[in-house]
């Protein structure tokens, strides 16, 4: 009788835990039913440092990541953005978030170093198919975007993805 229970209530849990995966799943597909696919679109723009900046086919994975100074989820998600800035090529979209000295204000007072281009008017990221910040793409060597993620996602995630980009 016990051992039946224990079944059932494995079980169970089982289901709760696929339903789950399901949902967030489709939650995920739902947010970045625009995005872009496919080649990445040419981003040519200038940093708010005054360097210049273009996406183009590189020698490894870069991280294009759409944020905002006014998004809670994305003041959680900076710590590891920043991070991987230090170890990946990595450039990062503010949209909405004020001119660039206010961008640099933000960057300076939270300690972030990686690098921004302002999008102030949402050119960029409606040329991405961006709905709603934080939303993260991989693009591969060849230029090809490989991973879309929308919402937060973690560091060790964002490092996998970065990693399997890599693999032909």
């Amino acid at each position: 009788m016990a051992a039946r229970k224990q079944k059932s209530r494995l079980f169970r849990w089982l289901v709760q835990l696929l339903l789950i995966v399901a949902i967030v799943a489709g939650i995920q597909h739902w947010r970045t039913r625009d995005a872009a696919t496919g080649p990445a679109p040419a981003v040519k723009a200038f940093t708010i440092d005054g360097k210049p900046f273009e996406l183009s086919a590189a020698q490894r994975p870069v991280l294009v990541h759409f944020w905002a100074t006014w998004c809670p989820v994305c003041r959680v998600e900076q710590g590891a953005i920043n991070a991987l800035a230090r170890e990946h090529s990595v450039i990062t979209v503010a949209l909405s978030s004020g001119t660039d000295a206010e961008i640099a204000d933000y960057l300076d007072n939270h300690g972030l170093r990686f690098e921004v281009i302002n999008d102030h008017e949402g050119a960029i990221a409606a040329q991405w198919g961006v709905v709603g910040v934080p939303t993260s793409f991989i693009v591969d060597a060849a230029g090809t975007i490989r991973f879309v993620t929308s919402g937060y996602t973690t560091g060790p995630g964002l490092r996998a993805r970065m990693w399997l980009a890599r693999k032909p």
